[in-house]
Formats: C-alpha cells, sequence, structure tokens
C-alpha cells in the first residue's frame, strides 16, 4: 500500500529501522545493541524488524547499490575489458548517489571499521556484490573465471579505499573512490 506521498508503510518501517540501528549503534555500540532495542526505539515489534532485516548486521550492511552497478556495468561499451567495465560502471553508479547517502555510507563503514564482530559480515556482504558484478560481466560476454576474477579484485580493492576514507574525517570520498577505480581498471576507466 502506497500513501499519497508514494512512500509505502513498508518503505517507511525499512527507513525508521535503519536509522533506529544506526543512531543506536553510534550511541551504544554495535555489540552492545539488541535488535529488541532497535525495534522499540523504531515503535515496531522485533518480528516486525526480522521481516526486512534476516540479521542485525542487514541493518547495517544491506546493499542498495548492488542492482544499480550491475545495471551500469552492464551497460558499458560492448568489447570493454571487464576491469575498465567494472571500474566504469562503478563510477558511473557512484556518481549517482546523494550526499546524504555518501555520509551514512561513511557513518556505517566508522562502525564497521570499530567493530571487529561484523568482519563477517562485511566478507559476506562483499560476496554478494562481487557476484551482482560478476554476473553483470558474464552478461557482456566475458569468461565467467575472468568475470569472478575481475569483480573479486574491484570490490576487494574498492573496500580497502573506502574503509581507509572512513576512518579520515577530512577524507574526500570522490578522490577515494575514483582513485581505486582508476588503479583497478586503468587510467581510461574513470
Amino acid at each position: 500500500m502506497t500513501n499519497i506521498r508514494g512512500v509505502s508503510r513498508w518503505e517507511r518501517t525499512h527507513t525508521a529501522l535503519r536509522n533506529a540501528a544506526l543512531e543506536l549503534f553510534l550511541t551504544h555500540g554495535y555489540d552492545a545493541t539488541s535488535t529488541a532495542r532497535i525495534a522499540e526505539h523504531a515503535g515496531v515489534s522485533e518480528m516486525t524488524l526480522f521481516r526486512h532485516f534476516p540479521a542485525k548486521d542487514a541493518l547495517l550492511l544491506d546493499d542498495p547499490f548492488d542492482p544499480l552497478m550491475a545495471e551500469a556495468v552492464r551497460g558499458r561499451p560492448p568489447g570493454e575489458p571487464p576491469l575498465r567495465a567494472l571500474a566504469g560502471g562503478i563510477d558511473e553508479s557512484w556518481r549517482e548517489i546523494d550526499s546524504a547517502e555518501v555520509e551514512r555510507l561513511r557513518t556505517v563503514l566508522s562502525i564497521v571499521v570499530a567493530t571487529p564482530t561484523l568482519q563477517g559480515a562485511i566478507e559476506r556482504n562483499s560476496a554478494r556484490t562481487t557476484e551482482a558484478l560478476a554476473d553483470a560481466l558474464i552478461d557482456r560476454g566475458a569468461a565467467e573465471p575472468d568475470a569472478h576474477v575481475a569483480a573479486a579484485a574491484v570490490i576487494a580493492g574498492l573496500s580497502r579505499a573506502l574503509l581507509r576514507w572512513a576512518g579520515d574525517p577530512s577524507g574526500d570520498p570522490d578522490a577515494a573512490v575514483r582513485g581505486a577505480l582508476r588503479v583497478l581498471g586503468g587510467p581510461q576507466a574513470c
């Protein structure tokens, strides 16, 4: 069901849960914040929380950008080498992210950096992103082994650059992302 402004109750609840979790993680720490407390803070039941997010770490790491990046990679020029297609597609997607979402990303990544228990979760999240990008390359005609190697390399490098940026309050997110993509895809990629 959608209201007059076009935002469904599900979307409002989803956003309220993400915001409540972020606020509580920043105030009390990730490990010290329970899902029951997050649900209460968002004004919903814990069962509702788990309908939206399968696990506590998904409140931080749920990534709406994977489909956007994969679609941008699929749309790259035919014949473009896999690394260059990935770097160019990710760069296109990055340009479409608004500044509020970039700041949210910095906050999320700073929590990840400060929380050793999230390291496994970030690896699982990166694996899903790698698969989405590898599938996009395969759809473009790349050989399956090459697609997986290229996607893994790009996500590993990009993750390293973003985690470093998250720890530097004065860091420029565009410089971090574009710098990593230039290294990974070559100077013509971005």
